[in-house]
């Protein structure tokens, strides 16, 4: 009999912290439930003293699905602790997630501490979340810097004092993939009673090694790992959901099994991308648009004779369909449907109408609509909540003229029209609007992503914009590039504080 792997999946707590890829509760309900299908043991549903927001969001996640245990992040704090037993009120299984940093960089310069005082404060924080609830995680923050005999202490100390999962994160992505698996293997060696608890992973990718330091520390022993869907989190990201368990579903002699349900990994990935307007790197493994396309003539000479030469992963394994309807002005409401449902996306028939006629005039622009242009259509925020709406723009361009733009906006039901030159048409655009939105705003990031190939693509833009000290970040999609730029800068200025 197989081993069995815990997937704890944090893209909805780590994975969020991405600057401008924040959910709302719908959204974060949305995709735990899709989590649930996939068959992740643990959700990480966010750090419910952080904000009333993901306070909300881990109550409302907790009501919403069924046999995954939900997981609340604390600090060592009791007020923390206080909260996230709150939150997780109305979970079936829950858990509590509480730490400290254990290296010597985190006692001495974070915490302004010795040694032996975080331990006591890990033991004082396993101890106190152990009288909510019988589930208690403990995380060493970046353990992957402290030095083993130390780590060892700690982990022993919290298991004796209830924990019944230790989380050895490296925090900052530092670690080797021998140094990390040898680190776990000492803590399976050397800690007093480690068979009382779950060893769990939780690596970073700043040095690209996540994946690889995760394997590593699931050969040495840890029966738990944390991910996320496409490798999101903040800075590099973290381990990826989809690596992980097809590297265990493809190295069988591993024998060691999950819970996934492998065939959902494609449609989820694609949901995460279109709802945190975060995309998808195209050679990205397992999920990125590239990994089962052979352009070199070698390899698709391989391919035609027999597929094993060059894939090592059938694609409707990760659920990949390549029988794929293709969707056209003609296609009806019933093939967009199934695309959606493909790309695990389900709408209500009053949501599917909306989206049908936003595809019906994207679909009469370009020749075809792709999987990217459908998960675009239904992730897209309605412009009917927000309170400035884009009412017209004309650009006038070109070389050895001047660009002017004129644009019209609605603002709480009133029209407003300006008109600007500027050093180029998205530069004209921005003038004008700034001419009808009177606020003192610095554009500080400006990025443009076609969805997939071809001159009648839908462009994606993202915009981080600065006002009144708070970074606010904006999408926009459209055939038309400057529209997506103006419908990002306005997707800006709609989420300003009120003053």
């Amino acid at each position: 009999m197989n081993d069995r792997l815990y997937i704890f999946d944090t893209t909805l707590r780590d994975g969020e912290q991405v600057p401008g890829c924040q959910l709302n509760t719908v959204e974060k309900i949305q995709v735990a439930k899709t989590l649930e299908q996939l068959g992740v043991d643990v959700i990480e549903a966010g750090f419910p003293v952080s904000s009333p927001g993901d306070f909300n969001s881990v109550i409302e996640i907790s009501k919403a699905v069924t046999w995954p245990t939900i997981c609340a992040l604390t600090r060592a704090v009791e007020h923390d602790i206080d909260v996230a037993a709150q939150a997780l009120q109305y979970a079936k299984h829950k858990r509590i997630h509480t730490g400290i940093g254990t290296s010597d960089e985190h006692i001495q310069y974070k915490f302004n501490s010795t040694r032996e005082e975080i331990i006591e404060r890990a033991v004082r924080a396993v101890k106190y979340a152990k009288k909510y609830v019988e589930d208690v995680e403990f995380y060493a923050e970046d353990a992957g810097r402290t030095d083993n005999e130390y780590l060892a202490r700690v982990v022993e100390a919290v298991i004796k004092a209830g924990a019944t999962v230790v989380n050895i994160p490296d925090t900052t992505g530092y670690c080797l993939p021998d140094e990390y698996g040898a680190k776990i293997k000492y803590l399976m060696e050397h800690v007093e009673g480690v068979d009382k608890a779950i060893i769990s992973t939780h690596c970073h990718n700043d040095l690209g090694m996540a994946t690889a330091n995760t394997l590593q520390g699931v050969l040495n022993g840890a029966r738990q790992v944390e991910v996320t869907i496409n490798g999101i989190g903040e800075r590099a990201g973290n381990t990826s959901l989809e690596e992980i368990a097809m590297i265990l579903k493809c190295h069988k002699g591993i024998n060691i099994d999950t819970n996934i349900n492998t065939q959902k990994i494609y449609p989820i990935s694609r949901m995460v991308s279109s709802l945190m307007n975060m995309p998808v790197q195209p050679n990205k493994a397992i999920v990125g648009r590239n990994a089962f396309a052979h352009s070199s003539g070698i390899h698709q000479d391989g391919v035609l004779k027999n597929v094993h030469t060059y894939e090592i992963i059938d694609p409707k394994d990760v659920g990949i369909d390549d029988n794929s309807i293709v969707l056209t002005a003609r296609s009806g409401r019933a093939a967009l449907k199934y695309r959606l449902h493909v790309n695990g996306v389900e709408l209500s028939e009053e949501k599917l109408d909306k989206v049908y006629e936003q595809f019906l005039i994207l679909a009469d622009q370009k020749k075809e609509v792709n999987d990217g242009d459908v998960l675009m259509l239904a992730g897209a925020d309605t412009a009917s909540n927000q309170a400035v709406k884009l009412d017209f723009l004309q650009v006038t361009t070109g070389k050895g003229v001047k660009s002017v733009a004129s644009i019209g906006l609605d603002i709480s039901g009133q029209k407003f029209e300006a008109a600007s030159s500027g050093n180029g048409p998205v530069d004209a655009a921005i003038k004008a609007l700034k001419k009808i939105i009177l606020k003192t705003m610095t554009l500080k990031e400006f990025t443009i992503q076609a969805i997939s190939k071809g001159s009648d693509d839908v462009g994606k833009v993202h915009m981080q914009v600065e006002y009144d000290g708070q970074m606010y970040y904006g999408f926009g999609a459209n055939t038309d590039i400057v529209t997506a730029s103006v419908e990002a800068y306005i997707d800006c200025i709609n989420k300003f504080k009120k003053e």
